[in-house]
């Protein structure tokens, strides 16, 4: 466990008194198989189970009686034969006491409870499942179809949740910059080793494998590839070639599950050519806009399109965007390079508490989404930052073929583009800048004790030496 067993008994109290009534169900995950059952992938346990429990063992339920004040640890002890095979762990009832949970029962008193609770006409609490056995084990309990359960999930509990995991402690932070420290690591040595030649696959195999030497995981696939302009560009066994940018997106999540995400795009040949240097610059002068607009009260969509501007009225500077920058902006003209949203929120998550639905995470009742807008519509945050939030900054500029294509063919946004400048781009793949910030009392500041190289000079310096 994390923290001392006084911090999870604060939270389910605190979200015992939010929730005011009711039964809430908080599953932790069972083991995955990878082919069959005996060959597993490495156990994670749920973040929200972890968050309230603290315990990383699989096959265990919370259960919160939030009307009688009662809580239980339900699972069922290991027998002798995994025993043999895995070593003795502690029973339940020993980590429902490490948890501070009065309580603990076999996996059956589940269904007695759930069942007492439906028959007093009491609410019954579950998050969004995600995994299928849980689907299948939740339905047991609830007869609640798989395809159902996501809609008729506790709107209550999910905004409980996210509440209170969003706003991060000091210990918390702490595990944070323990997984930035170990991100360092993974970048620093991609950058090293990005010159022509070498795989894809080979640098994103050694980065990984800095995690798993820390007793870590990756926070999420690595993305690495010379396609820079591919979102999710996952590597291949292709070779660097001289003259091409590497784009590294990757992070280090801890063994309490806390993670990290930055992503750096590198010269393969250890310089910028003056084109490259041109884009890089946009996207870095964006990247520190967002630092200095980014403070408790502001909306994170007053963030993501104040970079917006700035990047619409460089792009007009190097002729590839033209008239008015804020009707460019409002018609979503800016996202031809800059499809995505600017950042999200990071925690236990890579993509903090995305499961729970991304309506509730990052939007509220005074900033709804717009699902209309090419672009905006894949903004994952826009409500208002919140001291102890951690949020990643991460602006790109993007030339994908086959986007500027079709807008060329529909004359979408032609007022605002310069197709034949930019066709001469379509060679050029793409840049994304992305470091992990802690939203301070008055503003920002980065998470890391040390930055990763960020200013193209930094970059070349640091891959010469």
């Amino acid at each position: 466990m994390l923290f001392n067993k006084q911090t999870y008994v604060e939270r389910r109290r605190v979200l015992r008194e939010r929730i005011g009534s009711g039964l809430i169900l908080l599953f932790g995950n069972n083991d995955s198989p990878v082919n069959y059952p005996a060959n597993g992938y490495k156990f994670r346990q749920d973040s929200s189970f972890l968050y309230y429990f603290g315990q990383h063992r699989e096959g265990l339920v919370g259960v919160i009686d939030a009307d009688e004040n009662r809580e239980w640890l339900i699972g069922n002890d290991i027998d002798i034969e995994d025993i043999v095979w895995f070593g003795q762990v502690d029973s339940v009832s020993d980590m429902a006491r490490q948890s501070g949970v009065e309580q603990s029962a076999p996996m059956k008193e589940l269904t007695v409870l759930v069942e007492k609770a439906k028959k007093q006409g009491r609410k019954v609490h579950f998050l969004p499942p995600y995994r299928y056995d849980l689907m299948i084990q939740l339905m047991d309990l609830t007869g609640i179809h798989p395809s159902k359960q996501r809609e008729e999930a506790s709107v209550e509990l999910i905004k409980a949740v996210i509440d209170q995991r969003a706003v991060k402690s000091a210990g918390e932070i702490e595990e944070i910059e323990r997984a930035c420290a170990i991100g360092y690591e993974m970048h620093t040595t991609a950058m090293k080793m990005c010159r022509p030649g070498v795989t894809e696959q080979e640098i994103a195999g050694r980065i990984s494998g800095i995690a798993s030497s820390k007793g870590c995981i990756v926070s999420f696939p690595s993305i690495l590839s010379m396609h820079g302009e591919i979102m999710h560009g996952y590597p291949s066994p292709r070779p660097l070639e001289a003259g091409r940018l590497m784009l590294c997106d990757c992070g280090a999540e801890t063994n309490e599950n806390y993670c990290s995400d930055n992503t750096r795009t590198t010269p393969i040949n250890g310089k910028y050519t003056q084109r490259q240097r041109d884009i890089y610059q946009i996207v870095v002068d964006c990247h520190d806009h967002a630092l200095k607009l980014a403070a408790p009260g502001v909306k994170w969509w007053d963030v993501h399109f104040g970079v917006a501007r700035l990047m619409t009225e460089r792009l007009k500077e190097l002729g590839l965007m033209k008239g008015d920058v804020d009707e460019a902006v409002a018609a979503g003209a800016h996202a031809m390079f800059f499809p995505h949203g600017l950042g999200h929120m990071m925690g236990m998550d890579v993509h903090d508490m995305e499961g729970l639905g991304q309506i509730y995470v990052g939007f509220d009742d005074e900033v709804r989404p717009n699902l209309e807008q090419f672009g905006t519509n894949c903004l994952r945050c826009g409500r208002r930052l919140q001291e102890g939030w951690v949020m990643t900054d991460e602006p790109g500029i993007y030339f994908i073929p086959a986007l500027i294509d079709e807008w060329r063919a529909t004359g979408h946004c032609k007022e605002f583009l310069n197709f034949d400048k930019i066709e001469t781009y379509k060679d050029f793949g793409g840049i994304r800048l992305e470091d992990d910030i802690l939203i301070t009392k008055k503003g920002c500041r980065y998470l890391g004790e040390k930055r990763i190289p960020l200013y193209p000079d930094e970059i070349e310096a640091f891959i010469a030496q």
